[in-house]
């Protein structure tokens, strides 16, 4: 592509993402999620280019911020699965 069609791409979005929160709809949770998706991938590419310090400190940020972003979830799915395990336990025929 073109140099002006990505400073267009730009301008753009720049411009839609000012005027979201004009109108009254907020998008600040999908940030919060893309910031920590946003560290992993660059530190992967730092990883890939034999940036293993920088790769490996962006890595490890992202996916601890990417932990506290979903560790009501986690603690969901654990929960849930452990339900499951004792009533599976409960219902086993002991011989």
């Amino acid at each position: 592509m073109k140099e002006k069609t990505w400073i267009g791409i730009l301008l753009a979005v720049v411009g839609i993402w000012i005027l979201l929160p004009i109108i009254g709809v907020t998008i600040g949770w999908l940030f919060s999620l893309l910031f920590p998706l946003l560290l992993i991938g660059v530190g992967v590419i730092g990883w890939r280019n034999n940036s293993r310090i920088i790769g490996g400190a962006f890595l490890a940020v992202g996916a601890v911020l990417l932990l506290a972003k979903l560790s009501k979830v986690i603690f969901l799915v654990l929960a849930v699965l452990l339900v499951i395990w004792g009533v599976s336990m409960l219902t086993k025929k002991r011989y």
